[in-house]
């Protein structure tokens, strides 16, 4: 079966600019169609990053385009609002109406890199350039650092010395702990450029689900790692992608959930048939960043594979909606007591369920921080449930702040 969008061809005096075509997220359609006139867009699947969507590759393994800004520019919505929510004044009416030629070239993005790449195509200057760190503020980071192993470790104090920084510090920071870097042979610069991108990826303006939620849950995954019967059974590959898997679990996140891309018939739970929409979307974005920086281009083909392959399976066990699936699995070696760490499947389970409690580990931390992450969780909920109002949806479970509060929702008394 295949799977081919059509895009006719711009205007000629409209020519889409080559860096947009060599992007990630750049689309490779069947002989059948065409994309924006290019030349055979068998060639153009060769482009890293880009999407194949032959018969031979069903499952599309990378998608860059979270976000349908059709109607931005008739609901007044503010460009320089990075990460904001991309359904926050969407007109639903107008979701599926034929796109614009522009919007076709924004559907080539992901929502947050359209944001930085217009002001590149119509000469906007950036509004928040990155400041270099003071000095005593790298002193502080690194004192820091020191006791990274540590629950009380507090990541919002730790984002404000790393200046917005924390995913990309803490993540590199671990991976050069652990030797990751020469074990590897990964190149440093293909190594700083595919965290920096994956930390853009985050919505900054998600109250919850951003990139310091994925620096939290890293430290967290560094915790489990340390834990001494994993320490000593643990391979350098299950620390390398489990250190990956934390820090892109929530990769390019919407800030809502699921079931709101479902009823909204959003393309995304379409494309993955509404089965973990979010996850899947999460793990494809990872693998695109990570083929174009090339992180693993040195490694033979199939180690690449296998790894892609398996850090989508530790990124697809967040998925909330099969808890009980993997907890039922858990109890049951429990039970058995038959669970091996030198055999590498029961080594991967265990991984993934390290993951999935560093991604909820919040209640374990010491109550300021704790606090701190309900409020924004709940922030974040309730903000879903103000959209699905407005638009006169059904609103999801926890998302009414008429109904609920944020300490019901933490103690599950709804």
């Amino acid at each position: 079966m295949e799977v081919c969008y059509q895009l006719p061809v711009l205007p000629l005096d409209r020519p889409v600019p080559k860096h947009v075509l060599s992007r990630r997220g750049a689309i490779s359609f069947s002989s059948s169609s065409s994309l924006f006139g290019a030349p055979d867009p068998r060639q153009l699947s060769q482009r890293r990053g880009a999407i194949s969507y032959d018969s031979s590759d069903q499952t599309a393994l990378y998608i860059r385009m979270l976000g349908d800004v059709r109607v931005r520019s008739q609901v007044g919505f503010e460009p320089e609002g990075r990460g904001s929510y991309p359904y926050l004044c969407i007109d639903f009416r107008t979701l599926h109406l034929t796109p614009s030629p522009m919007e076709r070239l924004r559907r080539l993005l992901s929502f947050q890199r359209y944001l930085h790449s217009s002001r590149l195509l119509w000469g906007t200057t950036h509004l928040n350039p990155l400041h270099i760190l003071d000095e005593d503020y790298i002193g502080q980071a690194k004192c820091m650092l020191e006791r990274v192993g540590s629950w009380n470790f507090d990541i919002f104090l730790f984002d404000r010395l790393t200046n917005g920084n924390s995913l990309v510090t803490m993540t590199f920071h671990l991976l050069n702990q652990y030797g990751l870097l020469e074990l590897f042979q990964l190149d440093m610069v293909k190594l700083w450029r595919f965290l920096v991108m994956v930390q853009e990826d985050y919505h900054s303006l998600n109250p919850y689900h951003n990139a310091v939620h994925a620096a939290d849950v890293t430290q967290a995954m560094y915790c489990y790692l340390r834990e001494p019967k994993l320490a000593k059974s643990l391979t350098s590959c299950d620390i390398l992608l489990g250190l990956l898997a934390a820090a892109t679990h929530d990769l390019d996140h919407p800030g809502v959930n699921q079931p709101f891309l479902i009823k909204t018939n959003h393309y995304l739970a379409k494309l993955y048939r509404n089965s973990s929409v979010l996850e899947n979307h999460h793990w494809r974005s990872a693998v695109g960043l990570l083929r174009e920086t090339g992180l693993f281009s040195h490694l033979p083909a199939e180690e690449g594979l296998k790894m892609e392959r398996q850090l989508g399976s530790l990124i697809l066990a967040t998925d909330i909606s099969r808890q009980n699936e993997y907890l039922g699995k858990f109890r049951t070696h429990l039970n058995q007591d038959d669970l091996c760490l030198s055999n590498a499947s029961h080594r991967h389970f265990i991984l993934q369920m390290a993951l999935k409690c560093a991604d909820i580990c919040n209640p374990c931390r010491p109550w300021e921080l704790s606090k701190q992450w309900s409020e924004k969780v709940t922030q974040e909920f309730f903000h879903q449930g103000d959209i699905e109002k407005k638009h006169k949806l059904e609103v999801s479970p926890l998302c009414d702040s008429q109904r609920n509060s944020m300490g019901n929702i933490q103690i599950g008394k709804l």
